[in-house]
């Protein structure tokens, strides 16, 4: 199914947030959430939705409507942001309403990652398990630390805690996005 412009794609997600206008012809400055910002250059089509304060307001008593789709002429890296132009956004003021817009672009433009690379969308959710067959618990997040990254996993059991582990081939033995599995060189009580 092609989404309209009034619906917002099942596989969309949140890749970033409009900070603010850019110039006066009504430019946005958008700061992504990933230091490499590929998935809003992959997609001409970006979904926006008002912030999370805003989401329970109807939009008859916001400032201005919000639109679900911007139609992407050009987007281009800019320190540490990315700034984008699109159609029916002429000038300033226009941009500047959009600030604080959350920016989704659908999974299924995503570019696609090299072996061994994988989208942190990807592995939210994902069982996890150490090479003996014992359940860690699932995936709820990840953390950039630098060097690499970390799973945050926490446990089935309603008191379980969250256990870290680094998302490095170290500790990772594999990662089968169709199983819904990430088998790790781990026990629960590290």
């Amino acid at each position: 199914m092609s989404p309209d412009a009034g619906t917002v794609p099942d596989d969309a997600v949140e890749v970033g947030r409009i900070v603010g206008a850019w110039g006066i012809k009504g430019a946005l400055k958008v700061l992504p959430y990933a230091s490499d910002p590929q998935a809003l250059f992959s997609s001409r089509r970006w979904y926006i939705l008002p912030p999370e304060a805003a989401a329970g307001v109807p939009a008859s008593k916001r400032a201005s409507p919000w639109p679900t789709l911007l139609r992407v002429v050009g987007a281009k890296e800019h320190g540490d942001g990315v700034v984008a132009t699109v159609h029916d956004i002429a000038d300033r003021d226009a941009a500047e309403a959009l600030k604080g817009a959350r920016v989704l672009v659908p999974r299924s433009s995503f570019p696609t990652p090299g072996d061994g690379e994988f989208y942190w969308v990807d592995l939210i959710g994902l069982a996890v398990r150490n090479r003996a067959a014992v359940e860690l618990g699932s995936v709820v997040g990840l953390l950039e630390t630098g060097p690499h990254c970390v799973l945050r996993v926490r446990g089935a059991a309603s008191d379980a805690g969250e256990i870290l582990i680094p998302f490095v081939d170290a500790y990772v033995d594999g990662v089968d996005l169709a199983a819904r599995r990430i088998t790790v060189d781990w026990e629960a009580d590290y």
